[in-house]
């Protein structure tokens, strides 16, 4: 398994958690609710490709069932993540479903940046220097 692939499960996790958080059992129902918020949405759709859409009532996968009744729980969601990393492992047409949702998703914080052209920087938050140039030079004065 490449480190590409760990990093695709990574980015989808947010989505897939919101998806449990918002419907609970229904998630994979295969029920359209135009009023979802993208985010959920997207979770939704990634967790109905990979485990089949079900009617509301229809016994979930195992690892599914686990983050629904105990969402907070750092080992039930990493059930979760590798149930989806083993499902693309071996399905290029699902892994590149996932890469395209995730790309095209909004940010699962609400925060998008985007940085284009030649030594572009996006950055959240800086308590540093950031320098794109070549032969910078710079003093950080620290207090003593």
């Amino acid at each position: 398994m490449t480190g590409d692939l760990i990093q695709v499960v990574e980015s989808a996790t947010p989505y897939l958690t919101a998806a449990v958080s918002a419907y609970g059992g229904a998630v994979l129902a295969q029920v359209e609710d135009n009023a979802a918020e993208a985010t959920v949405g997207v979770g939704r759709r990634i967790l109905q490709r990979v485990f089949g859409a079900r009617r509301d009532g229809e016994e979930l996968p195992e690892e599914l069932a686990d983050v629904i009744a105990q969402p907070d729980d750092p080992d039930n969601v990493a059930a979760l993540r590798k149930a989806l990393r083993k499902a693309m492992e071996g399905d290029r047409e699902l892994e590149s479903e996932v890469r395209q949702l995730v790309a095209e998703a909004p940010s699962a914080s609400g925060l998008r940046m985007t940085a284009m052209g030649e030594r572009s920087v996006a950055v959240q938050a800086n308590l540093g220097v950031i320098a794109t140039g070549d032969g910078g030079s710079f003093t950080v004065k620290r207090d003593t």
